[in-house]
């Protein structure tokens, strides 16, 4: 895999830039969120982003905004040392794809690597389309009725699932296993709380697409 770590911690980036080029990773470093920025930024074919919250410059929170925004769709795993629920969903939240605590053992770090990787890459153009909604993939932007939705990527990896299967009832444990990388503990009350927040985001008539199949999970109103 083609690494980009970003990391302030010049110890731990000289050990990890050993330790994955020992596992036949090529590496890029970055000690700042500016320089970060315009490594992934760059022409470069990458795989994924190891990028730590607390960098001098910018948060780690803040580059994964502005990656998302600006269309980039390389996985993302976040190293922070702050480990209440609240920081793992603001990373996640922020459009990293997976988070992992320091101290950390280089394995599982190397596993999550693995699994990221295995994940499909995402269509560049493809549009999906419900009724006044639409979700553009590549550029991860959603519009009703032409104009244009902010929605988290918690929000958005929802929205897409539901309208990857239009007509099809999801339950809540199929939207988590969507939305949210392994191992993230939340319970099926996270999924109905993004869902009246994508809702509420959507407006009306479109978020009357989104049907809840009482005792099941949602559905897609197809049309």
């Amino acid at each position: 895999m083609h690494i980009l770590v970003v990391e302030d911690d010049t110890r731990l980036v000289r050990l990890l830039k050993r330790l994955l080029g020992q596992d036949r990773h090529i590496v890029e470093t970055a000690m700042t969120a500016a320089e970060g920025l315009e490594i992934a930024t760059s022409n470069l074919e990458l795989d994924a982003i190891v990028l730590d919250v607390g960098l001098p410059d910018k948060s780690g929170f803040e580059v994964a905004r502005e990656l998302r925004r600006k269309g980039s769709q390389v996985p993302i795993l976040m190293l922070t040392a702050r480990d209440s629920v609240s920081d793992r969903v603001e990373g996640l939240d922020s459009g990293a794809d997976d988070y992992l605590v320091k101290p950390f053992a280089y394995e599982e770090l190397l596993a999550r690597l693995r699994a990221l990787g295995r994940r499909p890459p995402t269509r560049k153009s493809a549009a999906l389309r419900a009724g006044p909604i639409e979700l553009d993939e590549g550029t991860r932007r959603v519009a009703v009725a032409g104009k244009s939705v902010d929605l988290s990527q918690r929000e958005f990896s929802i929205l897409e699932c539901l309208l990857r299967r239009p007509g099809q009832v999801l339950s809540r444990d199929q939207l988590l296993d969507y939305a949210w990388p392994y191992g993230v503990a939340l319970t099926p009350n996270t999924v109905e709380a993004y869902i009246h927040l994508l809702r509420e985001k959507l407006g009306d008539p479109a978020a009357a697409q989104i049907e809840t199949v009482r005792g099941v999970g949602y559905r897609l109103r197809e049309g």
